[in-house]
């Protein structure tokens, strides 16, 4: 397809993730069978404004999320901008397209009382599986790491005070680790080396029989930890991200250093957290206020 070398592109180039490649091959390839179909058109320099308009009306006739159709346009956006970037358009039949309206998703996170509640609580463990999960809730909630990013740590990733995590695009960050964290990784770590059979040695999380773990494993875990603390629907690694960051945002944490920890390319993926702030805000508002001061006498 015409549009292959903007994925091999991705892969080589920009270093996208596995699951960025997919998502983008699978929207070009729904974009261009529909172009196809309707049209009889299946390059990108015949496409026109009035074509990609159609093909948003059809997503939404057929029901998507605007959150959906919005990311299948930015797909195309970013194919076409490549084009252009190779003078292989002349022009963009994107530039006059606008797509329907987003409404907002705040993050769920679990609140810090919860967390407390759930660490605090946490069973004395026995078998392996046991410390190894337990070591995968304290790295989680102290470093704020990507599922994928935690499956993928290495054993050199870990000095013993912080960890090395290759985030996406290839980008290396340095997280420091709570003295929990580091107590919880010791101890797994002593029962890790009692392993009968170790097969993926370079790792640092493996399951007991010796193999690196999977993320419908992680996922699993994390599931059930929560569930013990919340009823929230979702319950999930990412929770735990948001977990992370709100909780460091609320305790007085800048959001710069935020940002670095979490590994966001811009300000502006982090600046989601600071609707967490606000009641927060609110009670140092009124406590440090002079007319609530006043009121209070």
């Amino acid at each position: 397809m015409s549009y292959m070398a903007f994925i091999e592109h991705l892969k080589f180039q920009k270093r996208a993730s596995a699951h960025t490649v997919a998502a983008y091959e699978g929207d070009l390839k729904d974009f261009f069978n529909y172009t196809n179909q309707h049209y009889d058109i299946n390059q990108p320099q015949e496409i026109s404004t009035v074509i990609i308009r159609s093909w948003i009306a059809n997503l939404v006739e057929q029901g998507l999320e605007p959150r959906s159709v919005a990311r299948k346009v930015s797909t195309l956006r970013s194919y076409y901008k490549y084009l252009l970037r190779h003078n292989q358009i002349t022009t963009n039949p994107l530039t006059r397209v606008v797509v329907p309206k987003i409404k907002k998703r705040l993050p769920v996170f679990v609140d810090q009382g919860r967390m407390d509640n759930l660490f605090m609580h946490m069973p004395e463990a026995h078998a392996y599986t046991e410390f190894l999960e337990q070591a995968i809730m304290e790295l989680f909630y102290a470093t704020g790491m990507r599922l994928t990013e935690l499956v993928e740590l290495k054993l050199h990733n870990y000095d013993g005070h912080s960890v090395k995590v290759l985030g996406k695009r290839s980008k290396e960050r340095i997280i420091p680790l709570t003295e929990t964290a580091v107590e919880a990784l010791t101890v797994y770590l002593a029962q890790r080396r009692e392993l009968e059979k170790v097969v993926d040695n370079q790792y640092l999380f493996l399951l007991d029989s010796g193999k690196k773990l999977y993320k419908k494993f992680v996922y699993r875990i994390v599931n059930t930890y929560l569930a013990r603390v919340t009823t929230e629907k979702k319950k999930s690694p990412h929770v735990l991200r948001h977990t992370f960051a709100t909780h460091l945002l609320n305790n007085g944490a800048q959001l710069n250093a935020i940002k670095e920890l979490l590994g966001h390319a811009s300000l502006a993926a982090t600046q989601v957290y600071t609707h967490n702030t606000i009641s927060k805000l609110i009670n140092i508002h009124q406590n440090a206020h002079p007319l609530e001061k006043r009121r209070a006498r």
